[in-house]
């Protein structure tokens, strides 16, 4: 097995409700997810940036993630992502460090192209430009971040005169900078260029494997004198666990189908990946590994299963899906916490050994057990019999 000693977990929150549910209470539903798993001890929570198409209901995560910060205590958050050709990069960077200093080193910077075109069409930006003003900017960001001295910078679609941060980063040198790659190049290269993490889903399109996906990173990377981290590589996942597979499948599949039907092959216009009836569409991602239904051995099998694909990796996330009841969703999230989180971060090799230890030893510990036991009875008779006083 390639991954760390301890892999991170936690949760991708674009997030998805749909549409018809009050979002107020919907975003109330997602801060108390947030909540839940900061108890259940998770590691991270990415939170993502869409103005449109009616499923994806956070506009910033920045202010989501202040909000949350006040209602959790360990849980690191994660802007996943921003969309960088939507905002000057002194302004993103400036956010960042405030809620750095605020939440006392908890928060990580995520950033990315922009995902949904309809947001990028309103604001007036032409689709084919947004991956290299992704990379502009988050040049000029790093630039700040990194270096106190002034900036001076001219684009063609934003200007710096002379400028620095107002406040200088809590974390240091800053805060995790990660970016995300799906389907282009374009990600990879990027976290290669400038030695970033990864946020990518755990099946790229196309027909590149994931360990292909990661050497595009690494090339990048060589070429550019700069190194990159499997372990800050976080694969995103769609996974529900229920105590029995049977019982997970019952849990999702109505809402699933909607999920993908209605969102992303409706309203976002991808390819059907297969053919079959809205209420298969669970067992068709499952048995393709797209997502892992079912309890918690199948989610570890999938996490060996995506070990090998990828060559390794350091964080998953779980995609954040509003496609159960929320006592189903917090079971799945809890399952995960007790049964599948343990077995990656290194938390029950001692306990293992140790019992095995005691199951090797049981016969000779219950053979002395029982002859304490009685020579201590030996020894009370003699006393009873005697008189003696204990």
């Amino acid at each position: 097995m390639t991954l760390p000693q301890r892999m991170k977990f936690g949760t991708f929150m674009a997030p998805f409700h749909q549409v018809g549910e009050d979002p107020t209470l919907s975003m109330e539903r997602d801060l108390e997810l947030l909540q839940w798993l900061d108890y259940l001890g998770y590691d991270e929570a990415w939170i993502g940036e869409h103005h449109s198409a009616g499923w994806e209901i956070i506009a910033s995560p920045e202010i989501f993630i202040g909000i949350a910060a006040e209602r959790t205590k360990h849980i690191k958050l994660g802007t996943g992502v921003i969309s960088l050709p939507y905002h000057h990069p002194l302004m993103v960077a400036n956010r960042m460090v405030l809620l750095d200093h605020l939440t006392r080193g908890r928060v990580m910077l995520g950033v990315g192209p922009g995902a949904l075109v309809t947001d990028a069409l309103m604001l007036g930006i032409e689709p084919n430009t947004q991956r290299p003003r992704m990379d502009e900017s988050m040049g000029v960001i790093i630039r700040m971040l990194t270096d106190p001295a002034p900036l001076t910078h001219k684009s063609d679609w934003f200007t710096l005169n002379e400028a620095r941060l107002h406040l200088r980063p809590y974390t240091q040198p800053h805060m995790p900078l990660v970016v995300a790659a799906a389907g282009s190049p374009s990600g990879m290269v990027m976290a290669g260029k400038y030695g970033l993490g990864v946020l990518s889903i755990s099946r790229p399109r196309g027909d590149q494997t994931l360990n292909d996906f990661w050497k595009i990173a690494e090339g990048t990377a060589a070429e550019h004198g700069k190194t990159v981290s499997r372990d800050e590589w976080r694969l995103v996942l769609h996974a529900h666990i229920a105590d029995t597979k049977e019982q997970a499948f019952a849990d999702v599949r109505a809402r699933s189908s909607v999920y993908w039907r209605d969102y992303f092959e409706g309203t976002m216009g991808f390819p059907r990946p297969f053919e079959s009836d809205k209420d298969k569409v669970v067992e068709g991602m499952n048995e393709r590994h797209i997502w892992c239904i079912g309890t918690p051995d199948d989610l570890v099998d999938s996490i060996h299963r995506l070990d090998e694909s990828s060559g390794g990796f350091g964080g998953l996330l779980i995609q954040s899906v509003d496609w159960a009841t929320r006592e189903q969703v917090m079971h799945s999230w809890e399952l995960i916490a007790r049964y599948v989180k343990p077995q990656f971060q290194g938390s029950l090799v001692s306990l293992q050994a140790s019992q095995q230890d005691a199951e090797r030893t049981a016969q000779t510990v219950r053979e002395l057990r029982d002859g304490a036991v009685a020579q201590a009875r030996e020894s009370y008779e003699e006393r009873s019999q005697t008189g003696t006083k204990t």
